[in-house]
């Protein structure tokens, strides 16, 4: 009698069987990223042990032949990366200022029907993005963009190969691929960046407009520093979206495996050179060589998110009362 209402108390306190449940969970879930992890670790032997280290270090002349059984990954490495910081360099300040403008200066009858905008846009497919990227946004904007880019810093010592011309006329590019993803993750980092403005206490207004600080004053040096830790976030899942991204920049990329380091020729990225070719990969190097790329792209992806943890925990701790 006693071991069975124990029993019974066990199953009618929710705390204790929510604590199990989660912990489940957790397990679950950190059991299916080191399945995927070796999975992919397995299915790339075949390349890793034909190509070693040469598949990821730079050469004067890019490979990627799969009648001839020639792999190289670097250049859709560079692409991936490439990107997503310029993404990431573009955003961030557009996507603070939204968030500044929709958490402390917008009006209130102004405020609600900007905040479903930007969450709508946060909504919408990325193939969306990239039909609409080919044929408005590049042509309009991209196009320019880079003939001014390329008049100017492709001529500067130092830059010429990041801003080396001509760009396509049609736009498709790494550069117009890093426009369409800074399009994409604006949202996203707004988004999250309002709602921290919104969590700050509004005692540490009140506590800096008392002694003397104007509006502007208030938000740059108070608002900003407590909640730096959500913006870091913020800004990480921007670029995880970005890094991850495949159909928007498969469609604006130009798909191109030249081993060119500028931003205004047309390129790969990761997830977009595995879009592309595994279906049509019929030869056992070839699928290896994608999947090696699908686990550096797992590696690099962990290991952002990663750091961001880190970073966010080490700004966190600077912060008094946090």
């Amino acid at each position: 009698m006693g071991q069975q209402s124990n029993l019974k108390r066990f199953w009618r306190h929710g705390d204790a069987l929510w604590e199990a449940l989660l912990v489940a969970l957790a397990l679950a879930f950190l059991v299916l990223v080191l399945h995927i992890g070796w999975m992919l670790w397995q299915d790339s032997e075949l390349s890793r042990r034909a190509f070693g280290w040469r598949f990821l270090i730079p050469t004067a002349i890019s490979h990627w032949n799969p009648a001839k059984g020639l792999f190289q990954a670097w250049p859709s490495i560079y692409g991936t990366l490439v990107t997503s910081l310029v993404a990431i360099v573009l955003a961030v300040p557009i996507s603070i200022g939204i968030a500044i403008f929709l958490a402390e200066i917008c009006p209130p009858w102004l405020r609600l029907p900007l905040n479903y905008l930007v969450e709508m846009l946060a909504a919408v497919p990325s193939v969306v993005y990239g039909l609409w990227g080919i044929f408005v946004f590049l042509p309009a904007v991209a196009v320019s963009a880079g003939n001014f880019l390329a008049a100017t810093l492709g001529k500067v010592p130092g830059l010429m190969a990041l801003f080396h011309g001509p760009i396509p006329t049609s736009g498709l590019s790494r550069l117009g691929a890093s426009f369409i993803l800074t399009i994409m993750i604006i949202p996203t980092i707004a988004a999250v960046s309002r709602d921290v403005f919104l969590a700050i206490p509004r005692e540490q207004r009140e506590a800096a407009l008392a002694l003397g600080a104007t509006h502007w004053e208030v938000i740059w040096d108070v608002l900003i520093p407590y909640g730096a830790s959500g913006f870091l976030g913020a800004i990480i899942l921007g670029l995880g979206r970005a890094l991850g991204e495949t159909m928007a920049v498969t469609m604006v990329i130009g798909n191109s495996v030249e081993g060119s380091y500028s931003l205004l020729r047309p390129g790969y990225t990761m997830a977009s050179i595995i879009a592309n070719e595994f279906a049509e990969a019929v030869k056992a190097l070839h699928s290896s060589a994608l999947m090696e790329i699908g686990l550096i792209l797992f590696g690099i992806t962990l290991l952002v998110n990663v750091m961001a943890r880190i970073l966010v925990w080490r700004v966190s701790s600077r912060v008094p009362g946090r």
